[in-house]
């Protein structure tokens, strides 16, 4: 599987996981201080704006110490606290730190392969993360330190913006690789992902996308179930209701429209699909926007 195809898949699984990302907190610390963070039903992430901080979390092996422009995400909210010094209290601590602190949650919850994939913890250095993700971290600085009408819509587009660069980051830098993330960047598995990921409204049989990933039907069907956790059935089910969400948001396309563009041979097997699926029907979905 080409570079450039791992990217349009990963493009295309980030466009339709609707990620939605917000800043709550932009909290300034001076001297010696501590927060003890609990676990949430969301994501959440740290920028360290200014000064540094240590974090410690269960899911580390060892407090962590972070500078300016590093950010850290825990994509299952998980237990953690933030402090000025790591346990020995031998560092001394910065002057001034400030934390851009945020959270965020996808569409289909637990159910997003994005964020099967994901660690329980892992931290783009600013060093590391490139120009980009650098300019990107220092205009939602800037904009967090001031008061616009508007700021907090603003704020939420920026770290947006980040956590997806964030994540595209993590996943061109990982040594260890699991769910999607594992299957991309197998060349075989990679290119049956690339075909449902970019045509998901097309007839894929098992057989089918055997034939693309150049595997026998029986040996795909167990490397891609052991690799994603889903049968081949099943993961393209999970993906064309996720298109399906992305598509219901423009309300010049009827649900039978939706449903037709997504290989359902029936406005009522799409409607009766995504409900299972999504534990609401498109209908509703949709009023509930609105």
């Amino acid at each position: 599987m080409s570079e450039t195809s791992r990217d349009a898949v990963l493009s295309a699984v980030l466009g339709a996981q609707q990620v939605h990302v917000s800043i709550v907190a932009v909290a300034d610390y001076c001297g010696r201080w501590f927060e003890n963070e609990p676990q949430t039903p969301q994501g959440s992430f740290h920028l360290i704006d200014r000064g540094a901080c240590w974090v410690e979390s269960p899911k580390l092996p060892a407090p962590l110490a972070l500078g300016a422009g590093d950010l850290i995400v825990f994509p299952r909210g998980g237990v953690h606290t933030l402090r000025d010094r790591g346990d020995g209290g031998g560092d001394a601590p910065a002057p001034f730190s400030t934390l851009i602190c945020g959270e965020f949650r996808f569409a289909n919850g637990q159910r997003s392969p994005l964020l099967r994939a994901l660690p329980e913890v892992f931290v783009v250095r600013a060093a590391d993360g490139g120009p980009a993700f650098r300019e990107l971290a220092q205009i939602l600085s800037a904009a967090a330190q001031r008061r616009l009408p508007g700021q907090q819509a603003l704020l939420d587009k920026l770290a947006d913006s980040l956590f997806v660069m964030a994540v595209c980051v993590h996943a061109a830098q990982a040594r260890e690789r699991s769910g999607l993330l594992a299957a991309l960047a197998d060349p075989r598995l990679g290119k049956a992902l690339a075909a449902i990921h970019l045509q998901p409204g097309a007839p894929w049989r098992v057989d089918s996308l055997a034939r693309i990933a150049g595997m026998s039907r029986t040996a795909f069907a167990v490397a891609f179930t052991q690799c994603l956790g889903l049968s081949p059935f099943q993961y393209l089910t999970e993906c064309r209701i996720g298109e399906a969400r992305r598509l219901l948001s423009d309300r010049r396309l009827s649900v039978a429209a939706i449903a037709e563009q997504l290989g359902y041979q029936s406005e009522a097997a799409f409607r009766r699909t995504f409900k299972r699926v999504a534990g609401i029907g498109p209908g509703e979905l949709r009023r509930n926007a609105a």
